[in-house]
């Protein structure tokens, strides 16, 4: 699936089985709680942090997904093509890091 395609089944799911889109500042809101849940699991399976009764059958990939579901839905409600806009960001990372993490002695 591309991201065009992962923004127009998001978009038709909404308009479909979730009725419409929540405003734009709830889902900034809902995406937040989301990154949260994912940092919670990130630090139980890779920080010091031990997991809790609550985590059990949390799985990284539906976290993650989780955040990627509301970005999408962002992305929609206020336009952005994010196909286009990975594409720029590469450009500009292409350009601007060309040489800089080559030269970063903390990666060596």
């Amino acid at each position: 699936m591309t991201i065009e395609e992962a923004q127009q089944q998001v978009d038709t799911w909404i308009k479909t089985v979730g009725v419409r889109y929540f405003g734009e500042l709830t889902n900034l809101g809902i995406l937040m709680e989301e990154v949260g849940e994912l940092s919670r699991l990130m630090v139980r399976t890779y920080g010091e942090q031990s997991f809790k009764e609550s985590d059990n059958g949390r799985q990284l990939s539906d976290e993650m997904a989780d955040v990627l579901w509301v970005l999408l839905c962002l992305a929609n409600q206020t336009g952005v093509n994010l196909t286009e806009a990975l594409q720029k960001n590469f450009e500009k990372k292409n350009i601007r890091d060309a040489s800089r993490h080559k030269n970063n002695e903390k990666l060596l």
